[in-house]
């Protein structure tokens, strides 16, 4: 790290710590939440309070944030910028048990560290409004949430295939599995059935699609959304299954075999009806329900066989692996098109929890389905003839996966592909083998986890009465301090190794009753934070219907695109679920979201393992807080980050240096310099422009350019010159920029200056900057009139001594080309 540089007049150090405790003494951040007027919800993502401390990607969308705030403030606003800790979760619970520790010691200690580093960094947090998830005065709430979810019939339990940790000793979502494996600790996930608590967010998926158009977020936030959701057209098939008992496996059946009307069917979802002719063989999910019904005796061990391989499997690898494997059951199914009877196989590739777990294997028209054909020595029917194609084109290696007519689907042969989408949906609709419906990707969300250090899932089981939510008025269902918090491979939680917690009385009859020991994912603790912040203190509500009101939804959320997708999306549901309680009257949680980007260092993305991670610590103590916030803001577009280099840090310390001076130094003798004036009131526009756009580099970029126009050959700067910059710095730099607001005079917080005003009649100069040419070489340049005739602007060349001397006698020409250039030929 470079060493600063001496300063002139300025200690980062001691100004800082001043106004840090100013603003705690002053109540400087406080929101008057009741009164205040105008309100802007400014929210940023909590963070993991992580041993390490903070870091700085935090600090990078921390200050991001607080910046846009603040600036908000400054433009009247009463801003409401809180923050908490999402201290609950694996996380917290892995880094436990690697020190020894119980989570219960090190969450507050983390909790404690991260604060000194956030109060370092000049946030204008209210921290009286703040939330600690792992608090049971919070997660109260968050278990109040579940059961009104659990009230509307929006929470269930049920067994399902989940990827499965070894070394983690938990579930793994399908985002925490890369490359078959744990993305915490690289593990070779597995696959399991275990009971687990859904939420039915797929019940939304509609409104959670449809409503994203109404939303002022970054597009590839949104288009992230979209495609997790997933909407699809197409249509929902039925093929009878041939009575297992029947001689199904012989050649000699006919296709017009009488099916007996009480036979199994396998139900498909596909987006291409249009393919049924072409549709040779189904294949089931190795989960499949209907497995155990139509595999023939001959076939049964090998099926089973195939299925306890596959059980071993994670989601992940099943859905990305190009290796195809597979077994024939025996049955076979009509395929209602053609009356012929198709094979069903089973293969790892199908899963049970996308569409109905069963597909229809067109292997002519989709690769997938090709690779498996060909493996298994399948038929492959076209169906789809593109440009230059007919019905006997051969497939040349690979599935035809483009555009085209129909072929080899008798009476539609020739119907353009588009239209045969609809036209046979209908035809098979008529024969009551199908019909047209929407699918939706988004699968329920799954909220148990098996571990220890989450909030417990408030559910108690009797044998008289069932499943019993917690009553209301006994939460919270507080979490144990528990010495053996260790996971164990039971796929059981260690809380349901202490009898004398989880043994209480059913609230409903009084017996013997057992409570749930699952606890719940830590996206459910996030997914309502922001309503809780603005009614911290409030122990009969989880949030004030008239503080609600007045200051939700959001109004701008920024956070990283890595919660693009869940965070958000769970978020959105949930205010939609309590929207239809009628607890809330709106239905979308955050107004305006912006993603901010990245920050690597020296060209590297950031590691300990390269031991290149920026500690926020040390720069601040060599270089002060208003130095490293503006630094990082300076790097690049905050919404896609930039290149943290040691040696760019210094350039924006002299800048505030030089601030510091002209005020330090500045009179109110005289008047300001008109075309510095100008300047100033073309800054005024510019960072008041670029602030909202969140185009901070080229906000301070600005400031930069005009500084050095106020201090032009270290020139005294009049205060009407330099007093407006002193709030448009003050988001960037607020410590250095309440110390300079006093040093002017003013008795109040910058913070509740108004930002200033330019006048768009002094963004016109009188004046151009005009290049001069001296033997076709540029000699310098000219600040002139703009009315300078050509005769004027050759006699200011020659007046100017830098310019003048290499004029020398008569030239054979001068041409003054308006507004632009003066060319001297000699």
């Amino acid at each position: 790290m470079t060493a600063p540089i001496e300063p002139i007049g300025y200690d980062p150090s001691a100004v800082e710590s001043r106004w840090r405790q100013r603003w705690a003494e002053r109540g400087t951040h406080r929101t008057d939440l009741a009164r205040g007027k105008d309100p802007f919800y400014a929210l940023m993502m909590f963070p993991y309070p992580s041993a390490e401390g903070l870091h700085v990607g935090n600090l990078f969308a921390f200050t991001g944030c607080d910046i846009y705030a603040r600036f908000q403030r400054l433009q009247g606003h009463t801003v409401f910028e809180p923050l908490g800790y999402d201290a609950f979760g694996i996380h917290s619970e892995n880094f436990a048990l690697k020190v020894g520790k119980h989570p219960m010691q090190l969450i507050p200690s983390n909790i404690a560290n991260f604060r000194r580093q956030l109060d370092r960094a000049g946030l204008m947090v209210d921290w009286a409004q703040s939330v600690d998830t792992t608090d049971p005065a919070y997660y109260k709430w968050t278990q109040w949430v579940f059961l009104q979810l659990y009230k509307q019939g929006l929470a269930y339990k049920k067994a399902a295939a989940v990827n499965w940790c070894p070394s983690c000793k938990t579930v793994l979502a399908n985002e925490q599995v890369e490359g078959g494996h744990c993305e915490r600790c690289g593990t070779l996930v597995e696959q399991r059935f275990l009971e687990q608590w859904f939420f039915k967010i797929s019940e939304y998926s509609p409104r959670l699609l449809k409503n994203l158009e109404t939303l002022d977020w970054s597009e590839t936030t949104k288009q992230a959304q979209r495609n997790w959701i997933g909407r699809s057209e197409g249509a929902r098939l039925r093929f009878r299954v041939l009575d297992p008992l029947t001689d199904a496996g012989s050649a000699a059946v006919s296709v017009t075999t009488e099916l007996k009307m009480d036979t199994a069917e396998v139900e498909v979802f596909t987006t291409r009806p249009d393919t049924i002719f072409g549709a040779t063989y189904l294949v089931l999910a190795p989960e499949h329900p209907l497995i155990d019904t139509i595999t023939t005796p001959t076939q049964q061990s090998a099926v089973d066989a195939y299925r306890a391989r596959a059980s071993k499997q994670d989601l992940v690898t099943r859905k990305t692996s190009k290796e195809k494997t597979g077994e024939f059951t025996g049955a076979y199914a009509a395929n209602p098109a053609t009356g012929e009877l198709i094979p069903i196989w089973i293969a790892d590739y199908v899963l049970m929890e996308y569409g109905t777990g069963a597909i229809m294997a067109v292997p002519g028209h989709d690769e997938r389905d090709f690779e498996f054909a060909t493996a298994f020595d399948l038929p492959i029917v076209r169906v789809v003839a593109g440009e230059g194609q007919t019905a006997r084109t051969p497939f040349d290696g690979a599935a035809y996966v483009g555009d085209g007519v129909m072929v080899n689907s008798e009476e539609f042969d020739g119907m353009p592909v588009a239209e045969a989408k609809k036209v046979i949906t209908e035809w098979l609709e008529s024969k009551r083998a199908g019909k047209s419906v929407t699918n939706y990707r988004l699968h329920d969300w799954c909220i148990s986890r098996q571990r220890y250090w989450g909030p417990p899932i408030p559910i108690i089981y009797c044998d008289s009465c069932g499943t019993v939510p917690v009553p209301e008025s006994q939460l919270p269902v507080v979490l144990p301090n528990i010495p053996d918090f260790k996971p164990d491979d039971s796929g059981i939680s260690p809380l349901a190794r202490h009898e004398e917690w989880y043994r209480v009385p059913c609230p409903s009859c009084g017996k013997k009753a057992r409570r749930e020991t699952d606890v719940s994912d830590t996206f459910l603790d996030s997914a309502w934070y922001f309503l809780r912040y603005p009614s911290v203190g409030r122990d009969d509500v989880a949030f004030d219907a008239a503080t609600t009101k007045k200051w939700l939804p959001v109004t701008t959320y920024i956070g990283g695109n890595e919660h693009a997708v869940l965070h958000l999306l769970y978020s959105r549901f949930i205010t939609m679920v309590l929207h239809d309680m009628k607890l809330l009257d709106f239905e979308e949680p955050f107004t305006k979201f912006r993603a901010h980007g990245l920050i690597i260092r020296e060209g590297a993305k950031m590691s300990k393992s390269k031991g290149n991670v920026v500690n926020p610590d040390e720069y601040i103590d060599a270089w002060g807080a208003d130095s490293f916030r503006t630094y990082l803001m300076f790097l690049g577009p905050f919404e896609e980050g930039g290149d943290f280099r040691d040696s760019g840090i210094s350039g924006v310390k002299r800048f505030l240096d030089r601030l510091w001076a002209s005020v330090r130094d500045c009179t109110s003798e005289g008047t300001p310099d008109p075309e510095v004036m100008r300047k100033l009131h073309a800054t005024i526009k510019k960072v008041g422009e670029d602030i909202p756009a969140l185009s901070y580099n080229t906000a301070i970029a600005a400031m930069m350019e005009y500084m050095n126009t106020l201090r032009k050959g270290e020139r005294a700067a009049h205060r009407a010159e330099v007093e407006p910059l002193v709030p448009m710095v003050a988001p960037f730099a607020p410590h250095i920029t309440e110390e300079l607001w006093e040093m002017l005079g003013h008795t109040t917080s910058v913070m509740d200056a108004a930002w200033p005003t330019f006048d768009a009649s002094m963004l016109v100069s009188d004046t151009i900057e005009l290049v001069v040419q001296v033997g076709g070489k540029t000699r310098g340049k000219l600040v002139v009139p703009k009315t300078i005739t050509q005769d004027e602007a050759f006699a200011a060349a020659k007046a100017e001594p830098s310019i003048g001397k290499f004029i020398t006698g008569e030239p054979k020409k001068v041409i003054l080309v308006p507004g632009r250039l003066l060319n001297v030929v000699v």
